[in-house]
């Protein structure tokens, strides 16, 4: 096969910054690392009220928009390659079906990002990705359970169905901070299905421990729980702490931390705990951006989490069981040899999902579409 020797261009769609929510940041972390592989970068984001400030926007996809639409599959056709973040919720459209407009108006070789993959999709939702899929030159999974699932539930051609990981920051240096007081960390934005209300009933049954705990929740409200609902769900958290006695050990932080700083913040954490109320997420940037900074995690049973801990990483409890919970908490609050073999573990399996290596397997995956494009020429 012809040899593609230079680094290709690469059009993004998605929500992106300052847009806040996971997969804006997931935009402009892939962004960044094929930057400093050497790609030229354009982003198209989805229009959102904001404005963007980044060198590297070049449009805005306005839903509902026929000539949007049609000038954002322009705007894309001027890289080698065009990548789609795929959420259901971020297109116009009944579950965001206006993408497929987009993709059919390319060009150019398409990489399809798939964020969530349903393990009970409705119809429309159903036809809505595999439409995707059928356009799509190549689609990326972030798991291997996503992978899986999405060869069984939907309608896709394997061939082209590739696993890259989600990406996540290494911490530049070993900082781990040992406060005088153990820390749980939950930390992304906030809203209804976090499961917070979990750990906040097992710290009523971890303060008897000769040095009790701190319970930090940190992360601003999701823009849209806060459009929809204002701040009940954070209300009702706080109010839950009282109840049970223990809002002098439950701290709430909505303060906007860059990359960098929130790395810092996980690496003050004895223990990252996700009880999201989830069984079917398949991909958590908290999840990989935790076991990078090397912590030990436990977290609720939800497919990402039972894949990338089973080798030790971390503990995963079932979602309904309140008392595994409170013990895998105990355990690593308690037993520093323990709590040390996860970070270790962690540790040895955060340079497999670096950003950098993302990136290169990105740029691989675009070579590849491209040779096969000349090919066909």
């Amino acid at each position: 096969m012809q040899h593609f020797s230079y680094v290709p261009s690469f059009g993004i769609l998605g929500t992106y910054s300052p847009t806040p929510c996971g997969l804006a940041t997931f935009s402009a972390a892939l962004a960044g690392a094929l930057t400093a592989r050497g790609a030229g970068v354009s982003v198209v984001r989805i229009a959102d009220g904001d404005v963007s400030e980044e060198p590297n926007v070049v449009g805005e996809l306005v839903n509902g928009s026929a000539s949007s639409v049609e000038a954002t599959s322009e705007l894309l056709n001027q890289s080698d390659v065009a990548v789609i973040q795929h959420e259901y919720g971020i297109y116009g459209g009944p579950d965001g079906d206006e993408v497929v407009q987009i993709m059919a108006g390319l060009r150019v070789p398409s990489i399809v990002v798939v964020h969530t993959v349903l393990k009970h999709p409705t119809p429309h939702q159903l036809s809505v990705l595999e439409s995707v899929m059928a356009v799509a030159d190549q689609v990326i999974v972030m798991s291997e359970v996503a992978r899986q699932r999405l060869c069984a539930v939907f309608a896709v051609d394997s061939n082209k169905v590739t696993t890259i990981p989600h990406g996540a920051a290494l911490p530049g240096t070993n900082g781990v901070q040992h406060p005088d007081r153990p820390t749980i960390l939950t930390w992304g934005l906030l809203g209804p299905g976090k499961g917070i209300e979990r750990v906040i009933d097992a710290m009523a049954s971890l303060e008897s421990l000769p040095n009790p705990p701190r319970y930090v929740i940190a992360g601003r409200t999701h823009p849209k729980v806060l459009a929809a609902q204002g701040e009940r769900y954070r209300e009702a958290l706080v109010a839950q702490a009282k109840r049970l006695g223990i809002a002098d050990s439950v701290s709430f932080d909505a303060v906007y931390r860059t990359p960098e700083q929130l790395t810092a913040l996980i690496q003050t954490a004895t223990v990252v705990v996700l009880p999201y109320d989830s069984k079917d997420q398949v991909t958590s940037g908290v999840l990989v951006d935790s076991l990078a900074s090397g912590r030990p995690i436990v977290a609720t049973a939800f497919p990402h989490a039972v894949e990338l801990l089973g080798s030790g990483a971390g503990i995963v409890v079932a979602h309904d069981d309140p008392d595994a919970l409170v013990a895998a908490l105990h355990q690593l609050l308690t037993d520093p040899h323990v709590a040390d073999s996860m970070a270790t573990e962690a540790r040895g399996l955060a340079p497999t999902i670096a950003w950098p290596v993302v990136a290169n397997a990105y740029i691989g995956v675009a070579q590849r579409l491209l040779v096969t494009q000349s090919a066909l020429a």
